[in-house]
């Protein structure tokens, strides 16, 4: 009986754990991946909750001789989070700081802290911790600690095994043991104890004493100059101690466990040397090259300048940012073409000081010629750059298709003098295997983050992965250099652990795990004994593809297969609200992996490959990840790679329903117009019955809520009747279409006779005509055939009315802009389509737009002071902008407006009305807007553009919230 599919053992296991054990297929599928290249399915995943919780499951791991895989955000690049054992997941609940001392600059965590909010921590006591990666806003300490992490900063405050203190560690055997800073006496009487710590101690000690071991570790093991070094485990930095007389310093084990990637021990509580807060004068320039050899040239002198960062960007990675919605206005500074980017940053105490050392930098590149662009970047320009090039390992996957930059040689790091040579030899060897690579990152500390563009699909490109692997190995070798500079061995650099340490050392390293872990229980495969870099891999090579038939078009990720796959796993649908943006607001709540943007990804191109179902789509699994998601669309933006998880879930349930009844609650919401009509006849009537107790629990709507009334007239009726007075009014500054939406028609009409009003004493004609609804509701609840009938007629109806000179212009954010979005995929005619989306228009950007035209001006509105905040709806600020919100309420003087960073409502339409999503509902409103608007004063005004945002926070603050349009058309004179 193989232990993995004995779901007993793990049932009894559970009966005395305090977290959560999953063995579904679901959960199995999700965590059988991390950001690398490798796919391999767990026994388990375990969620702990407490140091007993991983005491058992050591106990379970020795006793069925499974092994246990420690994983934190998953954000690993080579395949160390992935594995046949359980996956330990502490992200959810080791996220405690426990202790902080201010004085000595020293703080203790659990390992599941993230490394921005250890960071927000630490900001008020003029504190931080260094190592900085791209990962920063969602990766965590117990990570960090496990890769032995660098980042952008090590240039400047080194590698995390610099910062590390002291570890508090459960052992193989289940034992407790802290690592910290210790004398040769301290150290000498450890080797004593008769426990598996003293063993530890004692047996290091016997192997690492004889002089031929040293001699052979100093010989083979990477420069000491380079400080990226990660390459099997650090026995070399324990020689440099007192225990062997090279130095004055204390030992300190903790050091070798950083960059272990949990193969020695389980980390439970981390304690960490800080550092002072960088000098706030703070200035980069970002140099333009015409070629990556140029770039190389000018790092050793630019290093010369205390610089803060030195980071590369090359061709490859800015060309995939101008098409990032969220990343193209984070070029700002790029000048022409630049075959490079170096992103030099220096800090000083002073202004003047910071200004003349990059003057003096930018001379000097230029004496010698190096670049031909110098901008200089300030304040939040700085960010916005860092940004960009953080998002550089995300953005490789909008590739489009199945050739992908594929992290296996993207960690390599050589000492600076040596790395122009070095470039230019690699450079030399990718040509001779027909390889453009990306170049990127860390130039600075001497790491480049290089990688091939390969389809590992393709049996001839898996072997090319291990051939250009194995070559660029013997590279760096060459060089004395480190092949895993801060990315780990893991799966794809472990077996080139020989070649880069040498024999001898290689069977010193397995001695070392084997003091450690007798029963290889943790983190089986990687450093010592490793699975091959060329096995296991995400996709089977030479596979038939699956051909899948969609009713959205799919074509511009070449399927829906594909735009699943464009997900390569960097979690940065992981990060918090305090990181900003609105991705992903259920995870939010949950702090679930199964919620995340990832996850959802995961999970559908796990069963659209592998299903040998006639439909691929029918599979509660499919159903349970999707559950939660809001299709609020941020993933569309912010995600790196712009997975469109709301289009896929709407895909997946139009699939799923052919096989699956269609519940009665998702049939009322779909079809809401076709009720409205009716019911619109009697409103009092059906707003009295709809919010009764006995109608909400028989539709299944939260017995909370407060369900939306009909109003007792609608837009169109309304307009019909003043029509001709309307149309008669002067035209001054042209006409329009106004999209009357099924929301503003039925229920939020005061909105749209405001909107009517307000354009037309602005001066425009008004045009009403009778479209159909948007199908923002059949999209939503997937019943795309409904939908696709809708925009096919929309689109034929507005083809010959929507021009540049008469654009269409909506109210409700998710109705109008669906022209510009799901129409794109849901319409026939594409042409017409495509033509009318780029005339359709928010009625903020549409009013924004008159502004800079000068049609609209300040003197037509009062002058009286009112302070407005901003919540942006989730549609709007992944397809429009919410600045245009911003710009339209600031055209009276004396409006004192602001943007809320607010994340996601949680409201989603329908999403928050069920009365099984009630809950993360008001917990997603609660993550950041709710206590913001609490904390406002009573006469502020708070403005959102949404319906269902209003209801939303109504429903979870008592606050009444208003539209842009009614607050402008209040404001006119």
């Amino acid at each position: 009986m193989k232990i993995q599919t004995n779901a007993l053992l793990y049932k009894n296991l559970q009966e005395n754990f305090s977290g959560d054990i999953f063995t579904d297929k679901l959960h199995l599928s999700i965590y059988a991946t991390d950001a690398s290249a490798y796919r391999m399915y767990p026994s388990a995943v375990a969620l702990p909750k407490s140091n007993n919780d991983i005491k058992l499951l050591i106990d379970f791991a020795n006793k069925y001789r499974l092994t246990l895989i420690p994983r934190a955000a998953g954000t690993s690049l080579a395949g160390q989070c992935v594995g046949h054992g359980i996956v330990v997941d502490i992200s959810k609940h080791f996220t405690k700081i426990l202790d902080f001392n201010k004085e000595k600059r020293t703080i203790k965590v659990q390992p599941g802290v993230i490394r921005d909010e250890l960071n927000a921590f630490l900001k008020p006591h003029g504190l931080f911790f260094g190592p900085n990666t791209s990962t920063s806003n969602r990766c965590m300490i117990g990570g960090m600690i496990g890769n032995n992490s660098s980042g952008t900063t090590s240039i400047q405050y080194g590698v995390t095994r610099d910062k590390v203190l002291g570890l508090k560690t459960l052992l193989s055997d289940g034992s407790e043991a802290v690592f910290h800073a210790i004398s040769k006496k301290e150290f000498i009487e450890k080797t004593e104890k008769n426990t598996l710590e003293g063993a530890i101690y004692n047996k290091l000690y016997q192997e690492l004493s004889p002089a031929e071991v040293q001699k052979e570790i100093l010989k083979e093991f990477p420069k000491s100059g380079i400080h990226r070094r990660n390459t099997g485990y650090a026995i070399d930095t324990l020689l440099q101690t007192e225990l062997f007389d090279h130095s004055s310093e204390q030992i300190n084990i903790a050091k070798l466990l950083c960059g272990s990637e949990g193969t020695l021990a389980f980390t439970t509580e981390i304690t960490l040397q800080l550092d002072r807060l960088p000098p706030s004068e703070k200035m980069m320039i970002a140099v333009h090259f015409n070629s990556i050899q140029e770039s190389m040239e000018a790092i050793p002198t630019a290093m010369k300048y205390n610089l803060y960062t030195c980071e590369l960007m090359d061709k490859t990675i800015l060309d995939c940012t101008k098409n990032n919605r969220e990343q193209i206005k984070n070029r700002f500074f790029i000048e022409a073409d630049p075959q490079a980017v170096l992103m030099l940053e220096i800090c000083t105490h002073s202004t003047e000081n910071t200004n003349q050392l990059a003057n003096k930098l930018i001379d000097e590149l230029k004496e010698h010629n190096w670049g031909y662009a110098y901008p200089k970047l300030l304040n939040n320009d700085i960010n916005k750059a860092h940004n960009l090039r953080k998002a550089g390992l995300g953005l490789l996957g909008n590739i489009v298709g199945d050739n992908k930059a594929v992290p296996c040689i993207e960690d390599t790091a050589v000492e600076i003098k040596d790395l122009p040579n070095y470039i230019s030899e690699f450079t030399k060897l990718m040509e001779a295997f027909g390889q453009k690579v990306v170049y990127y990152a860390h130039a600075g500390a001497g790491e480049l983050h290089l990688r091939p563009i390969l389809n590992l699909k393709k049996k001839k490109d898996v072997i090319l992965f291990r051939d250009i692997t194995s070559q660029t190995a013997k590279l760096v070798k060459k060089y004395g250099g480190s092949f895993s500079g801060e990315h780990g061995d893991g799966i794809v650099r472990a077996e080139f652990i020989p070649l880069m340490i040498g024999a001898k050392n290689y069977e010193l390293l397995k001695k070392v795990k084997h003091i450690f872990d007798p029963n290889n229980i943790f983190n089986k495969g990687k450093i010592v004994a490793p699975y091959l870099m060329d096995e296991n891999l995400r996709y089977e090579a030479d596979r038939e593809e699956p051909q899948i038939n969609t009713l959205l078009d799919f074509s511009d990720s070449l399927g829906i297969l594909r735009a699943t796959e464009k997900c390569n796993g960097s979690g940065d649908c992981r990060k918090l609200p305090s990181a900003g943006g609105t991705m992903c607001p259920s995870y939010r709540a949950t702090r679930n992996e199964k919620d995340t943007t990832r996850a959802r990804t995961n999970a559908l191109r796990e069963f659209l490959t592998n299903s040998t179902k006639p439909n691929k789509f029918n599979h509660e699994e499919l159903k349970d990840v999707f559950d939660l998601c809001l299709s609020c669309k941020a993933c569309a933006s912010e995600c790196p790679s712009n997975v469109d998880v709301a289009i896929l879930k709407a895909e997946f349930l139009h699939q799923y329903y052919k096989k699956n009844s269609i519940p009665f609650r998702t049939k009322m919401f779909a079809n809401n117009v076709k009720w409205n009509k009716i019911n619109s006849y009697f409103p009092t009537l059906t707003n009295l019955l709809l919010n009764a107790s006995i109608s909400k629990k028989i539709i299944g709507i939260a017995s909370q809520r407060h369900v939306p009334k009909l109003s007792k007239i609608t837009v169109y009726h309304w307009y019909s009747k003043n029509k001709k007075q309307l149309l008669n009014q002067k035209n001054i500054h042209g006409e329009l279409y106004l999209f009357i939406d099924e929301f503003t028609n039925y229920y939020d009409v005061n909105i749209g006779i405001d909107a009517i009003e307000l354009l037309t004493k602005l001066g425009y004609k008004v045009h009403i005509t009778k479209h159909e609804e948007s199908g923002r509701s059949f999209i939503s609840k997937g019943l795309l055939d409904k939908a696709k009938k809708t925009a096919n007629f929309n689109v034929a109806f507005f083809k010959e009315l929507i021009t540049n000179k008469t654009p269409l212009v909506g109210i409700e954010p998710s109705a109008i802009l669906t022209f510009r979005d799901e129409y794109l995929r849901l319409s026939d005619d594409k042409v017409a389509a495509k033509k009318i989306a780029e005339n359709v228009f928010t009625i903020e950007e549409f009013i924004s737009m008159e502004l800079q035209k000068k049609h609209i001006t300040a003197n037509r509105f009062k002058e009286e002071k009112k302070t407005l905040k901003i919540h942006g709806h989730c549609h709007q600020k992944t397809l429009s902008t919410i600045e245009s919100t911003f710009k339209m309420l600031s055209i009276p003087k004396n409006y004192d407006v602001t943007i809320i960073t607010s994340g996601c409502c949680g409201m989603a339409g329908s999403f928050g009305y069920e009365k099984e999503h009630y809950d993360i509902s008001m917990e997603i409103g609660e993550t950041t807007l709710f206590p913001k608007i609490r904390k406002m004063k009573k006469d502020t005004i708070i403005v959102a553009s949404g319906t269902s945002c209003r209801h939303q926070i109504k429903d979870g603050t008592n606050r009444n919230s208003k539209h842009p349009v009614t607050i402008l058309k209040e404001a006119l004179i």
